[in-house]
């Protein structure tokens, strides 16, 4: 008999965020779920499910490929390569992946937009740090 035990659970593979440039992830909201209401955080946090609410952080948000995310974003930086259908309020940047899809308003101080990215709305550079109307 050993004493060590088999787990029958397959080990978790750490999450980066983009390039690891924004550090670790406080939280992730995995592919198959749902969630309704108002997040919080601090840190990163990756969306690959789906979101209905508000989103607050002086942070950075990740919505990832396949992901869904429907309302107002109020965030530092924003890394979408999923679909966004809201406002997406930045104070440091949003870059938008080939793959992402949004509908609605940006602003920001620093846009990127890949080819191959859809984007059905409006786009206001503000200056940095500015919050939006609220």
């Amino acid at each position: 008999m050993s004493i060590l035990a088999r787990n029958s659970r397959p080990p978790v593979a750490p999450v980066e965020s983009s390039g690891g440039e924004h550090g670790a992830v406080n939280a992730l909201l995995g592919k198959g779920s749902s969630f309704e209401g108002k997040l919080v955080f601090e840190g990163t946090v990756h969306v690959n499910g789906e979101f209905k609410g508000e989103i607050r952080s002086d942070d950075t948000l990740v919505v990832g490929e396949g992901a869904h995310v429907e309302g107002e974003i109020r965030v530092g930086t924003a890394i979408i390569t999923g679909e966004v259908v809201g406002t997406i309020h930045a104070t440091d940047a949003v870059e938008l992946r080939a793959s992402a899809r949004v509908k609605g308003t940006i602003v920001t101080p620093a846009l990127v937009v890949e080819r191959g990215v859809l984007l059905d709305g409006t786009t206001r550079m503000s200056d940095r740090g500015e919050k939006g109307s609220k």
